[in-house]
């Protein structure tokens, strides 16, 4: 039994894990070419996460179930061919029979020490069959060294596919791996033949789940981003009615505000559609990723500046950003392109579950400026909050002080949760937890749901809202410090007399100054 504890965030999270259903994907082969491995070539065919196929469905195998969610799992090899080098063939005649030979293996990650054999040493791993291995392994000569379960000689699973005579060209039989047991899936093709080192792969191979074709690893990301998408679907209907019904008393900011919002309710839909087409076809539709993609690196880097330019107290404190606007626009548009870029490398044409080194690289851009952003925030909340103070708002200090706690305590969740992340991957190289790797990246999603949230609340619009906004405080246009005295015609007496208040009515701009911005 499951129980869901922990908060709205935790509970958003669980609540899509309860809700998982299993899928797969189809991996298509273009010409692809093998890599030499130790002492063999291989060509890494797919890895994913796959949950074992019902019951009855395996009792029903032969029969013909209707949809995708039919309950069978199995990896199902599709016109799969093997083409040699002309010059490699022309060495055999018509009638030499087998003259080549490449196999194909199936294993679960925890088989993965019997599929070929690690030397005295521990240093080197053996692939190929060889006279000295025979004995050691039970292997044949010239073929992929496979130890077998001792109570099921037919798993790891193996077939052979042939080059024959002269042929430039080896058919793989049409055929389906059934699994039955739930793990996290490898496909192999092998050469032990370096006459055949040139060789190269077409076709491709299904990897179904009982619920569809979605990766193992991504399986959850379905019902999480239909939960995700309600969630800002309410938090942007709550926003939407109380921004119409106060339109007159919307500030700028809460015009950002309904820009992310707006935003997060896309992306999240876009997310949730392509998945649902993913999981139907196994293919996944580039223009749909990319656009959830743009979209999602839009919102993050339009929600970063956001929280920049109210804790420098933009609309509140200080009516523009000065001289500083050019400087929050720059570091957008690096996040943007960073973020953009991240996110196409690992989304957009995705079909399993294997993790590219080049994500591994682009992250670093990202997280620097992410640390960027951060340390500007809270320096410029620091500088806010004194300003506030001085000034004694307190209306406007008591709502920048919720804003900074929050901010505060999404920063320490952050944190723990990057240092739990890599735990995670360092303790989990080969997938084995993948059931629940997919959490690790949906948490961000719900953070960013939690804190556009609190934000909503916090800013909303009401009949007290310009009491927050810049010009309806007079210590906003009179500073005692820089006022400048003006002299009556009839005394000799300064006069102080400050200006009625004013309130910014231009609500759709970010004004550009010269200067730095001074807080008045």
């Amino acid at each position: 039994m499951v129980r869901c504890t922990g908060g709205p965030l935790l509970g958003l999270l669980c609540a899509a894990a309860l809700l998982q259903v299993s899928y797969a994907a189809v991996h298509p082969y273009e010409n692809e070419y093998f890599y030499s491995v130790g002492d063999a070539f291989i060509f890494r065919g797919g890895r994913e996460g796959m949950w074992e196929s019902k019951s009855e469905a395996v009792d029903e195998w032969g029969t013909v179930a209707k949809g995708i969610n039919n309950g069978k799992s199995y990896i199902r090899f599709s016109k799969v061919q093997f083409f040699r080098p002309p010059s490699i063939a022309a060495e055999y005649g018509s009638t030499d029979g087998d003259t080549g030979l490449v196999q194909a293996v199936v294993f679960e990650v925890h088989d993965r020490d019997r599929i070929g054999y690690t030397t005295a040493d521990g240093m080197t791993r053996r692939y190929c069959c060889t006279k000295e291995l025979v004995a050691k392994t039970r292997c044949y000569p010239g073929r992929l060294i496979v130890q077998p379960h001792a109570g099921n000689e037919d798993w790891p699973w193996q077939t052979d596919i042939y080059f024959t005579d002269n042929d430039t060209v080896a058919y793989a039989v049409d055929e389906a791996v059934t699994i039955t047991d739930t793990g996290m899936y490898y496909l192999w093709f092998v050469i032990c033949d370096p006459n055949l080192a040139g060789v190269t792969i077409s076709g491709q191979t299904t990897w179904k789940n009982p619920g569809g074709y979605l990766p193992g690893m991504m399986a959850s990301y379905l019902p999480f981003f239909g939960l995700m998408s309600i969630a800002y679907l309410g938090v942007g209907f709550m926003w939407f009615v109380q921004y119409f019904r106060k339109w007159r008393d919307v500030m700028p900011l809460q015009n950002c505000i309904t820009a992310v919002v707006a935003l997060g309710m896309i992306e999240m839909s876009t997310w949730y559609f392509d998945y649902v087409n993913f999981n139907s076809t196994g293919f996944r539709p580039y223009d749909t990723t990319l656009w959830a993609v743009i979209v999602g690196s839009m919102r993050k880097t339009i929600s970063r500046m956001l929280l920049l330019v109210v804790a420098m107290g933009y609309g509140v404190v200080r009516p523009t950003l000065g001289g500083l606007t050019s400087k929050v626009i720059a570091l957008g548009t690096a996040y943007l392109i960073a973020a953009c870029t991240l996110d196409v490398m690992t989304n957009v044409g995705t079909i399993d579950d294997l993790t590219s080194s080049a994500r591994i690289f682009l992250v670093l851009p990202v997280a620097v400026l992410d640390a960027v952003f951060i340390l500007w925030i809270f320096t410029a909340l620091s500088k806010t909050l004194a300003q506030l103070q001085q000034r004694r708002q307190t209306a406007k200090l008591e709502l920048y002080r919720h804003f900074t706690n929050t901010l505060a305590v999404a920063v320490v969740i952050s944190v723990s949760w990057i240092a739990y992340e890599m735990y995670f991957k360092v303790t989990d190289q080969f997938n084995e937890r993948w059931q629940s790797d997919w959490i690790t990246g949906a948490f961000w999603h719900a953070l960013n749901l939690s804190i556009n949230a609190v934000i909503c609340f916090l800013w909303r619009p009401n009949e007290a809202s310009l009491q927050y906004a810049y010009g309806t405080d007079v210590s906003d246009d009179l500073d005692l410090e820089d006022a400048a005295p003006l002299k009556s015609s009839s005394s000799s007496q300064p006069s102080f007399a400050p200006h009625p208040p004013k309130v910014d009515t231009n609500v759709f701009s970010i004004d550009d100054e010269e200067g730095d911005g001074k807080m008045n």
